[in-house]
């Protein structure tokens, strides 16, 4: 059977979860593939809203199982609390809950070295989450990480750990004039860690792959977008994993040979959380009213997201990046009060017009608009295609045009009610 991954085409925050909830209930099994919980995925079924910031969306559905792959950073506080707040919820994720072995354990020094690290960095901040991402993602470059694997190995508590422990005291007392962790502690931490997960860890290649094989279906999800990929997006302004096609198959460790689908996620306009270039960003009423009427405030950090216009030359750069088969267009509902709507269709760069994403230099852009006529009325009622206005279905056409990738369905709401599918 083949696997199908999702994937953000902007900024992150695009609605994957919503969709990965939406295509779960046929789907075997769920994997998380990159980043750890400084991204929150936000599904709603009926009145209950649910924010998952670890553990896929699929663990919604009582037959699904649910893998945190080798390319995340997984932090076990809240990793815990994630699984308390399910059960406290009537969702029990015992036995549906697979961690693989390679996976970085984010420690609490990463959390102090991203905070102490963001504070130093005067005026240039890339405007972090402060949960040690990065500091963990740098430790797995560098080869001091602790991968989960490794807290069943007896030695490792007696002679790697001490040593972790000791390059990180000099570095957080010596250069970020902080406290020192206390090494009992932490050892306790991950022995308390490691019990808790001893019947969840697998060999993730061998266990995705074979299941594969067998005949199940594999939904793979990220957390971010493209235009926050270490490689492909704003640079330095971006996240400290690979959000793409490329990272899905090397955080996951299935064969490409199974990835046969790969669903683009965007939405009707844009945003972006902390710093960094961007484009179309709407700095007036414009961007207030979008940011007020679609709720733009991170689900983990609460931050106020920025807003602006969609942006056709991020999308076709995603689409190249990562062999889109299709998209899904979230949130157009929120477009309903605005009588033109801008698109970005291009742009120019030191007076020559492109017909790419620049690598560098992208606040140096000059975009191309064009205007399209809105509709002025309620989308969230829809359920077909034939419900929405003319408008609405002309600027869906439009996008579609625009970006080269055919859109197979469109979302007028936060519930999985309001999802119509086009295609």
């Amino acid at each position: 059977m083949p696997a199908t991954l999702i994937v953000g085409t902007q900024w992150g925050d695009e609605g994957k979860a919503k969709i990965i909830d939406y295509l779960a209930g046929k789907t075997d099994i769920v994997v998380r593939y990159q980043g750890g919980a400084n991204a929150g995925h936000t599904v709603k079924v009926g009145n209950d809203k649910y924010i998952f910031r670890l553990i896929p969306s699929g663990i919604l559905y009582p037959r699904t199982i649910c893998v945190l792959g080798g390319g995340m950073v997984i932090d076990p506080d809240a990793l815990f609390a994630e699984i308390g707040e399910l059960e406290a919820r009537g969702i029990n994720p015992k036995g549906r809950l697979r961690i693989a072995d390679n996976a970085h354990i984010l420690m609490p020094y990463h959390r102090e070295i991203d905070i102490r690290s963001e504070e130093s960095s005067g005026s240039f901040k890339i405007g972090t989450t402060r949960r040690g991402i990065g500091a963990c993602y740098s430790d797995k470059v560098n080869r001091q990480g602790i991968r989960v694997g490794m807290l069943y190995n007896e030695t490792f508590y007696d002679t790697l750990l001490p040593r972790l422990i000791e390059q990180k005291n000099r570095l957080l007392t010596r250069v970020y004039d902080a406290p020192p962790v206390d090494l009992a502690e932490i050892k306790d931490k991950l022995l308390f860690f490691r019990d808790r997960l001893r019947d969840m860890v697998i060999n993730a290649p061998y266990y995705l792959n074979m299941e594969l094989a067998s005949g199940k279906n594999v939904l793979l999800e990220g957390a971010q977008g493209t235009m926050l990929d270490l490689d492909f997006g704003t640079y330095p302004f971006v996240t400290s994993s690979n959000p793409t096609t490329g990272g899905a198959l090397s955080g996951s460790g299935i064969s490409f040979r199974y990835l046969k689908e790969v669903i683009g996620v965007a939405k009707a306009y844009s945003t972006r959380v902390g710093e960094g270039p961007y484009p179309t960003e709407c700095t007036d009423e414009t961007g207030e009213l979008l940011r007020k009427a679609g709720n733009e405030y991170g689900s983990v950090t609460g931050r106020p997201r920025r807003c602006g216009w969609f942006d056709v030359e991020v999308v076709r750069h995603a689409a190249r990046i990562n062999g889109l088969s299709c998209l899904a267009l979230t949130k157009l509902d929120v477009l309903d009060q605005f009588k033109t709507i801008k698109v970005a269709t291009g742009y120019e760069l030191d007076g020559k017009r492109i017909d790419y994403f620049p690598s560098c230099n992208v606040s140096k852009v000059k975009v191309i608009y064009e205007e399209l006529p809105g509709w002025n009325e309620p989308t969230s009622h829809a359920t077909k295609p034939k419900h929405l206005p003319k408008n609405a279905r002309r600027y869906i056409e439009a996008i579609e045009r625009f970006c080269g990738v055919p859109i197979a369905w469109v979302s007028v709401g936060p519930a999985r009610e309001n999802t119509i599918a086009l295609k």
